[in-house]
């Protein structure tokens, strides 16, 4: 049960329901109250309400005309009376207006928990009886996104069955990674479509919604009606493929432009992806040559994100590359197989930033595996001399590309590792350093927090004190004051 409304004028009455609510052992997420009819109006107009619980007597507006005006709306809640028992008339006049229990003053808690499963279940029923119709229709949408023989006959059928009921008039198709969570928008929504996720939502929606900005989607014209759905969704997966080669939040298919690059910049890019290239990133494979093989792959996925190749050239490039993994090393294990896999449904990630992330992670893993030198002497020396290099500067301004530099490492190459070697990815480590030498100097000097935030490397103290808060649980004050009480 999602929520439930009291309205009653007594206080106490209102938060002995509510009390007796929420110990209840039906969860309900939301309980509002208020004290008359006319404010219970206002909230019925603004959400939706699952159940409603209302007194008789109340000033302003009471009971009865409540229940009036509450059938004027589109969504009803379920509606239970409380009265006394001077009041019982009342309460039957409001049964056949279309209240469906009543409660009597005193409120029984036994009494007023069964009726709260009971409705429960009536709740649940009419929600799953209302998903399956839905989702009927839904099956149907499905099949004519992905159906390109849809015959004229079978586009009127579904017109006339479902176009009124689904409201699609001036709509855009949106298009992100499929996800376990829904966005919360007004939308019709389709459930991991060739892994992905699709959103039938307004124009005004689709430009203004931010839940749709923290994402990264593709987002089609404006179209209206069933026939043009599947012309949207297509629109709507090119714009898709963008934002994730670019990483752009958003992509409007109708802004798409073919972008004017220099020919030799192109010309480069299609170097990156022919068939020589292709081959000498999978003899790299197992070498000593590490940074080699990751500038390579630095250098396509870079290309990829200024759009000096397209996104099918970028997937048919990596599944040439795993296929000839494959060819190459017969005896690759099952993990790495079942990595590989994971690896090829490239859209199942947000944008290729993510997914750079994971493939180099994996590359370097099987690299080093090859050679059986995970972690050899060369590299561990030089991730030394880094942590050497974060300890002496770290109260300095420092990040992970300054180290990489430090050390000469390629970037990709020392993220991971950094993180073989630690246990720990940089920026984890560095805030650890920091977070040990703020909490000695706390304990051992009388140096103010400000003057501590810049000696381990915070210009700003504000957030040096977010991140200490965050660490130990305490502000640098409290924890200076609970160390001092204890010597």
């Amino acid at each position: 049960m999602k929520t439930v409304l009291i309205v009653e004028d007594e206080k106490m009455i209102r938060q002995g329901i509510r009390t007796m609510i929420q110990r209840c052992d039906i969860p309900v997420d939301t309980i509002l109250e208020c004290n008359n009819g006319e404010k219970a109006l206002e909230i019925l107009e603004e959400q939706d309400v699952d159940v409603m619980f209302t007194d008789i007597r109340m000033p302003k507006m009471n009971g009865i005309e409540l229940v009036h005006r509450v059938q004027q709306f589109e969504k009803k809640p379920i509606i239970v009376a409380i009265s006394g028992y001077a009041d019982f008339n009342y309460a039957v006049e409001m049964l056949k207006s279309g209240v469906r229990e009543y409660l009597l003053k005193p409120i029984e808690r036994e009494k007023l928990h069964e009726l709260l499963r009971m409705l429960e279940d009536e709740i649940n029923q009419n929600h799953l009886s209302s998903q399956t119709n839905q989702k009927l229709g839904y099956q149907q949408l499905k099949y004519i996104l992905l159906n390109a023989q849809i015959t004229e006959n079978e586009m009127d059928t579904l017109e006339q069955k479902y176009g009124e009921d689904f409201h699609l008039q001036k709509y855009s198709i949106c298009v992100l990674q499929a996800k376990e969570e829904v966005l919360n928008v007004p939308s019709i929504y389709l459930h991991n479509i060739e892994d992905n996720d699709v959103y039938l939502v307004t124009e005004e929606l689709a430009e203004e919604e931010e839940q749709i900005e923290d994402n990264y989607i593709g987002i089609s014209g404006v179209h209206s009606g069933i026939r043009e759905m599947r012309q949207a969704y297509k629109e709507a997966l090119i714009a898709r493929k963008l934002a994730f080669c670019t990483n752009r939040h958003k992509v409007f298919y109708a802004d798409e432009r073919e972008k004017k690059i220099p020919e030799t910049l192109l010309s480069e890019a299609q170097h990156l992806i022919e068939p020589e290239m292709k081959s000498q990133r999978v003899q790299l494979l197992g070498t000593d040559k590490t940074e080699e093989l990751a500038k390579s792959f630095n250098k396509l996925f870079d290309v990829v994100k200024k759009c000096r190749l397209k996104p099918m050239e970028f997937v048919v490039c990596m599944d040439s590359f795993f296929d000839e993994v494959r060819k190459t090393y017969k005896n690759i294990s099952d993990e790495d197989t079942e990595s590989m896999k994971t690896l090829s449904k490239y859209y199942s990630y947000s944008n290729l930033d993510q997914y750079e992330n994971a493939f180099m992670d994996w590359l370097f893993a099987f690299h080093e595996k090859l050679n059986s030198q995970l972690g050899g002497n060369k590299n561990q020396q030089r991730i030394k001399m880094a942590i050497e290099y974060i300890q002496k500067n770290y109260d300095k301004e420092l990040n992970m590309a300054m180290v990489s530099n430090y050390i000469s490492m390629n970037y990709s190459l020392f993220s991971y590792l950094f993180k073989e070697y630690t246990g720990s990815n940089f920026v984890n480590y560095l805030k650890q350093i920091r977070m040990e030498e703020a909490k000695k100097l706390l304990t051992e000097t009388d140096m103010k927090v400000i003057e501590i935030s810049q000696t381990v490397g915070y210009d700003n103290e504000k957030h040096f004190m977010k991140v200490f808060k965050a660490s130990y649980g305490v502000s640098p004050t409290e924890y200076r004051k609970n160390t001092s009480s204890l010597n």
